[in-house]
């Protein structure tokens, strides 16, 4: 047959990812064939200049990763030079060096979408369906395709996130075994023209990373506050002074009050005891002298 369908997507980055980033680019680089590669853009550029890019790759999708602060990873996905274009944060990413999961597809064979019902439910839900299905769903017939199909890339909704999984399918009972890569998209902007232009549609449930660190620093602010009040309360409490409680009547009730005995007082002289004399000290006296009488002779 005839290649007639001619997407083709570029895929590259800004400058400043870190090395997983970097895996899950080449990752997707390398289940889809009809993909092309560039050198990283400066973050100086402007984003309306990846139209020019693209026109000079002959590419009419572009999948865009764009880092900030080497720790937010926002991915771009985009209809060139047309439009429309969504922009998302990426979170929870695991590659296929990561996971090390069983399982081995064929490299180049052209996978099945599958969505999750509730991307027809709602309008911004299918434009980002037909902009998933033009830009990972590989042309019949490309040139670096294989005529098979052994696995499937799912996306699911679940806490208001596109859940992206690649499963195999296995021959033999037609189970399913995830491969990777995954991760979590977490929809920010819908934008009529590519990187930029009117909003579409703006994600009321996104909170940004900045916020969200934001908000850990202040809980963890606010328990070390409620800490040292807690401290200052126990020791205004040791230096005030105690309150003294007041006599119970009810204390007494059951006490029995003893007899009392009369107090005598002695007006008579008290008798002076004898004073009895030694009658051996005469004895003692006479020895000593005879003592010391035998010592001078």
């Amino acid at each position: 047959g005839k290649w007639k369908n001619k997407e083709r997507v570029l895929i590259f980055s800004s400058r400043g990812i870190n090395f997983r980033t970097r895996h899950l680019m080449q990752d997707l680089r390398t289940l889809m064939p009809h993909s092309k590669a560039d050198t990283k853009m400066d973050r100086k550029d402007q984003l309306f200049v990846i139209n020019e890019v693209c026109e000079m790759k002959n590419c009419n999708k572009c999948i865009f990763f764009e880092a900030k602060k080497k720790q937010d990873l926002y991915l771009w996905l985009s209809n060139t030079p047309q439009g429309p274009s969504a922009k998302f944060l990426v979170q929870n990413v695991h590659t296929l060096a990561e996971l090390k999961m069983t399982g081995n597809c064929l490299r180049g064979s052209r996978p099945l979408l599958s969505f999750d019902p509730a991307f027809d439910k709602e309008p911004h839900y299918a434009l980002l369906k037909e902009l998933f299905i033009q830009i990972f769903s590989t042309p019949q017939y490309h040139p670096k395709s294989q005529p098979f199909v052994d696995h499937v890339f799912t996306f699911t909704i679940t806490d208001e996130r596109i859940w992206f999984r690649n499963y195999q399918i296995i021959e033999e009972d037609a189970s399913l075994v995830e491969i990777g890569p995954r991760f979590v998209l977490n929809l920010i902007k819908i934008f009529q023209g590519s990187f930029g232009g009117p909003t579409l549609y703006e994600n009321p449930h996104y909170q940004s990373p900045n916020m969200h660190r934001r908000m850990i620093r202040l809980s963890v602010a606010a328990k070390f506050r409620e800490k040292q009040q807690v401290k200052e309360v126990q020791m205004i409490k040791k230096k005030e002074s105690k309150v003294l409680v007041g006599e119970d009547p009810t204390e007494v009730v059951f006490e029995t009050p003893a007899e009392e005995k009369p107090v005598e007082i002695q007006l008579v002289k008290p008798e002076s005891k004898p004073i009895v004399k030694d009658k051996k000290k005469p004895r003692k006296i006479q020895r000593k002298k005879q003592k010391k009488l035998f010592r001078t002779e």
